[in-house]
């Protein structure tokens, strides 16, 4: 089990708002860096790193062609001669 990193630190006033400081190796070490997502769960605040929607989705469609041994996005019964000669992806 990988040990977790305990810090304690303040709430500080940020203008009319409050703030945590979060230290670089827990930054660093959870991915956190420009937008995150607040949630609460069980009592807790947590703080994720906020992730673009359908991120990802290129590399895994990619592998999944190639795996199928796939070199176009269109099925085979659907391609035609302007495809192949003219068409440019």
């Amino acid at each position: 089990m990988k040990r977790q990193a305990v810090v304690v630190t303040e709430i500080i006033d940020i203008g009319n708002s409050k703030g945590v400081r979060i230290p670089k190796a827990i930054r660093e070490q959870v991915g956190l860096s420009g937008e995150v997502t607040l949630a609460v769960k069980d009592d807790a605040l947590v703080i994720r790193p906020r992730r673009k929607a359908r991120a990802g989705w290129n590399a895994v469609l990619k592998a999944k062609l190639a795996a199928e041994d796939e070199g176009s996005l269109l099925p085979p019964e659907m391609a035609n001669e302007f495809d192949d000669k003219d068409w440019t992806w």
